[in-house]
């Protein structure tokens, strides 16, 4: 592992505060043990310990290597199996004292280089990612078929636009049409030949629902993933919509999951 500068005391105190609530003292010194670090300190306060042994080991090491491995042992997303919001916070509270070493650690329990911040409200806007405004929504299992390794690493462009390619597919595989886009949604719902329907089409009331969940899927296609596809992602300024973009991918599937197959054969 390439040599890790070393933290300015401050920093390692504040990153000691944090991973003390992140565990018990049990924890710790479990970690502490399994990676080769001794607590000589004598204190009882948890992020006492490891503000110590944290500052002893930059010493001997000359590097903050052995922080960011305990770090990555301590908060392993293994531990926080059905506790996910809790982990992401204390990640991303730890993100924010990292910022200023150009360091950020991942919802997949990995260290990437990032550009430093220079100030601490530039550290603190990085704690306001699209994660925060997943709170209280719920995603259709088939938006993170498609799009969990992309959220995983918290590339929110691409998420977005493996979603909606994931929606498309899950057309294709429902009806048998292979098409894409408008073509395909008009050839899945046809009015006058549906080949999936979300309901027995008899009453007009029923007519305009059918036709537009199809409208829908077509807005979707036209306004979300054709534009993605055709402009570069430096240019991308739709993180704070790319929330509500996997929200409304997310209820399309779940108007899916209501459609049922007609019996009619895709027209070639």
């Amino acid at each position: 592992m390439v040599a890790v500068p070393s933290f300015p005391e401050g920093q390692i105190e504040s990153l000691a505060r944090v991973l003390g609530n992140c565990g018990s003292g049990t924890d710790i010194s479990r970690v502490l043990k399994d990676r080769g670090l001794v607590d000589n300190s004598g204190e009882s306060t948890k992020w006492r310990r490891l503000y110590s042994v944290f500052l002893q080991s930059q010493k001997a090491n000359r590097c903050a290597n052995q922080i960011i491995d305990f770090i990555a042992a301590f908060l392993t997303p293994g531990r926080f199996v059905g506790r996910s919001a809790e982990f992401d916070s204390r990640r991303q509270e730890l993100n924010a004292i990292l910022a200023f070493s150009g360091l950020e650690y991942g919802a997949d329990g990995r260290f990437r280089t990032v550009t430093a911040a220079k100030t601490l409200d530039e550290a603190e806007r990085r704690l306001r990612t699209i994660r925060s405004k997943f709170q209280g929504r719920r995603l259709h299992p088939e938006v993170l078929k498609y799009c969990r390794t992309e959220l995983m690493q918290d590339n929110y462009f691409h998420a977005v636009f493996e979603a909606t390619k994931g929606l498309a597919q899950r057309l294709r595989d429902m009806s048998g049409v292979q098409a894409d886009g408008a073509v395909l949604v008009d050839r899945v719902f046809a009015l006058e030949r549906p080949l999936l329907a979300m309901s027995a089409l008899q009453t007009e009331t029923e007519k305009l629902e059918h036709k537009g969940f199809a409208a829908l899927l077509k807005g979707c296609f036209a306004a979300i993933r054709n534009p993605l596809a055709h402009e570069p992602k430096i240019l991308w300024e739709g993180e704070d919509d790319a929330a509500d973009y996997l929200s409304l991918i997310s209820l399309l599937h779940r108007k899916l999951d209501e459609c049922v197959a007609t019996g009619l054969r895709a027209v070639p």
